[in-house]
C-alpha cells in the first residue's frame, strides 16, 4: 500500500489535490493511504514552504500547485 501525504492547511487547493490523488490511485488500481498533514511544523519538516504539496512514500514530489490526475498517475507508477 502506497502512502500519499497531502501537505497543506486544508484550503480548497489542498482538497482538490487530495481528491485528484485518490482518483489517480483508483484509476491505476493502487491501494493507497491518503494522509492530510495540516500541522505547519510537520509541513516545514518536509522542507515545504509553499502549499499544497504532495509526498509519496515520504518524498515530496511537488509543491505550490495542484497536480492533475494524470500527473499524479505518473508519480505513482
Amino acid at each position: 500500500m502506497k502512502k500519499i501525504q497531502i501537505l497543506g492547511t486544508g484550503c480548497p487547493k489542498c482538497e482538490k489535490l487530495a481528491n485528484n490523488s485518490k482518483t489517480a490511485a483508483e484509476e491505476l488500481g493502487i491501494e493507497c493511504q491518503i494522509e492530510k498533514v495540516t500541522d505547519l511544523n510537520e509541513i516545514m519538516s518536509f522542507g515545504v514552504m509553499i502549499t499544497p504539496a504532495i509526498a509519496i512514500e515520504g518524498q515530496v514530489k511537488s509543491s505550490g500547485k495542484v497536480l492533475s490526475v494524470e500527473q499524479i498517475k505518473e508519480l505513482l507508477t
